[in-house]
């Protein structure tokens, strides 16, 4: 192996222990490399960009466009309306849970199904008198298990598909191909979720939620009339800066002035809203101009049109995460302002500007309506509880369900390729009016897309270098030649992968090496290549493994350590029917 595949193998390393050890997300990690591919002169800028004219990645962008759709029109609303029932034990909730899930995610992103679906099981957790710790992990496993079923299930399946097409020149694989080893392995999962999970998952309480108890979090003052603070900014007041308390909106004459900016003039009557520490109220009322508001209705408990209150959990790819809300300076980076902030089920007390924001955090906002609209499509927050939240226009439900069953079919019987299928299925969810162009824009992953054709470079890179040869030889020196032995080794190294980096990621990573493992051995590439994608998905064990995990974590109440037990349990299971059923279906030797 000469120079440049050695300094390929040392860049892959390299970004795998950048992506566990640092809070880098993975699409900058991916692009850095594939920068330094073409500029080491390892590929050539046509072989290093060929990832992102992949078509695997534009049909994952085509499905991002298509579940839009889907979740815009509420259609995933119906389904659970008509679903989820009143069942009595808690056996009969996680089989009304899993009737939805699977299906769903088998042919829509998961991400979009979860944050529908988690608002409506709060609230059906309440009617069934069943806690959301015992059906929030659930509802993310599902999840997980619905989207191995078929090759659109996920953007891994189809991205693995693709560059499984590049390195090897056959044709890939099927709609319905994966769900050979997918659905038995859907089904025994579910049935462990079904039998165990009553002992596996925590008893806890409902957590509180902080949309019952915000007036408990803020406070009042009104500036006197003819005082000193009368004409004067909120800067020059001196209140904008304020250690222990935030102002966050102003009532004027029946008016609600949010997110008051510092140059904002206070008025004669202008009743102040702070929130933070509560004993601060004592030092804030020494103030000269300032006195007791003196009104019976607190202000943020008014529903006005100015604003919203919304419960919202902090995800991973929130730029706040890690600093603190004062420093983070939330209310001009997001238009919304903190009341509360919640953690593994728990109110935090104390400064609230000194407060770090944590991935998983659920966040009390005082918002603009702006905040709700482009937070579904952004993915620094998902609320999961909105005071005033509308219910969706559902005229366009049955038409982009016939959309989408549409691609299914057109797909599964081979009458166009899958890319050709979901462009045409994005396109008439524009035509037909079921999400706008600017909803189908924002709808689609750019992290995620980005990830996938950098990792493509990456990919090619190791195996236009001889490096993923090199590899799978060293990887052989220690393994057993036995193929079934193999087939466990490439499952449980990518499972744990798939652990600390992206699935995605993880994937792309492994397979040229897997590829050239079984090259090598004289083995069938299919069932390993099976065995990748099936592994690649299995992220359990933690909550930062797979967004769906973190999604549900603050809406649950979790504790970082409540996935472990149910996830180990998953994890076991779900390899131990892969890595039975696969070699069932094709045949480990070439």
């Amino acid at each position: 192996m000469d120079w440049q595949g050695w300094f390929t193998t040392l860049l892959a390393a390299g970004a795998l222990v950048t992506l566990i050890f640092t809070r880098l997300q993975t699409d900058y990690v991916m692009m850095a490399v594939m920068t330094i591919l073409m500029l080491m002169g390892i590929l050539a800028p046509d072989d290093a960009l060929a990832g992102f004219s992949n078509g695997g990645v534009i049909t994952v962008a085509a499905m991002f466009v298509l579940a839009a759709g889907i979740q815009g029109s509420g259609g995933i609303d119906l389904i659970v309306r008509y679903v989820l029932g009143r069942p009595k034990t808690h056996f009969g909730a996680m089989v009304r849970l899993a009737a939805p899930l699977l299906p769903l995610s088998a042919f829509i992103n998961n991400t979009p199904v979860v944050s529908t679906m988690i608002p409506a099981v709060l609230r059906w957790s309440k009617l069934i008198e069943q806690p959301p710790s015992q059906l929030m992990i659930p509802l993310s496993y599902f999840s997980i298990l619905g989207g191995t079923c078929t090759l659109i299930g996920t953007s891994t399946n189809l991205v693995v598909d693709s560059q499984y097409q590049k390195l090897t020149g056959q044709e890939g694989f099927g709609l319905f191909d994966i769900s050979l080893v997918g659905i038995p392995v859907a089904i025994a999962g579910a049935l462990t979720m079904m039998l165990l999970f009553r002992w596996l998952l925590p008893k806890r309480d409902s957590p509180e939620s902080l949309l019952g108890n915000r007036k408990d979090f803020t406070f009042e003052v009104a500036v006197a009339t003819d005082g000193p603070l009368v004409g004067m900014t909120i800067e020059g007041a001196g209140l904008r800066h304020l250690r222990r308390i935030f102002l966050v909106e102003i009532e004027r004459r029946g008016t609600i002035l949010t997110a008051v900016t510092p140059e904002e003039v206070l008025q004669s009557g202008d009743r102040l809203v702070f929130v933070g520490e509560t004993d601060a109220i004592i030092d804030l009322l020494r103030t000269n101009g300032l006195v007791a508001s003196e009104s019976a209705e607190p202000v943020i408990e008014r529903n006005v049109p100015e604003r919203r209150i919304v419960e919202a959990v902090v995800s991973p790819y929130c730029e706040a995460v890690g600093i603190s809300i004062r420093d983070s300076e939330f209310r001009d980076r997001y238009g919304a302002v903190v009341l509360a902030v919640a953690r593994d089920g728990r109110h935090i007390k104390g400064n609230l500007g000194s407060i770090i924001l944590k991935a998983g955090d659920v966040l009390l906002l005082e918002a603009r309506p702006a905040f709700i609209s482009r937070q579904r499509y952004l993915r620094d927050f998902l609320v999961i509880n909105d005071l005033n939240e509308v219910a969706p226009d559902h005229s366009k439900s049955r038409i982009c369900w016939t959309i989408l069953v549409a691609v299914i079919l057109t797909a599964a019987f081979e009458l166009t390729t899958m890319l050709n299928a979901a462009l045409i299925g994005a396109g008439l969810m524009i035509a037909t009016r079921c999400c706008s162009m600017a909803e189908a824009r924002r709808s689609i992953d750019l992290s995620v897309v980005l990830t996938i054709g950098a990792s493509f470079a990456l990919g090619t890179a190791l195996e236009k270098t001889g490096a993923s040869e090199y590899l799978a030889h060293g990887i052989m020196s220690y393994a057993s030649s036995d193929p079934m032995v193999i087939l466990l080794l490439v499952y449980l190294s990518v499972m744990l992968l798939t652990e600390m980096i992206s699935n995605n990621a993880a994937a792309l990573l492994m397979l040229p090496i897997v590829l050239a493992m079984t090259d090598s051995l004289g083995l069938n590439p299919i069932p390993y290549t099976m065995a990748v994608t099936m592994a690649a998905s299995a992220c359990f064990l933690t909550p930062i493994g797979y967004q769906c995990n973190l999604m549900v974590q603050g809406p649950g109440g979790y504790h970082f350590t409540d996935f472990f037990k149910p996830g180990l349990v998953m994890s076991i299971v779900c390899c131990a029917v892969t890595v039975l059923v696969i070699p069932l279906v094709w045949p480990l030797q070439a």
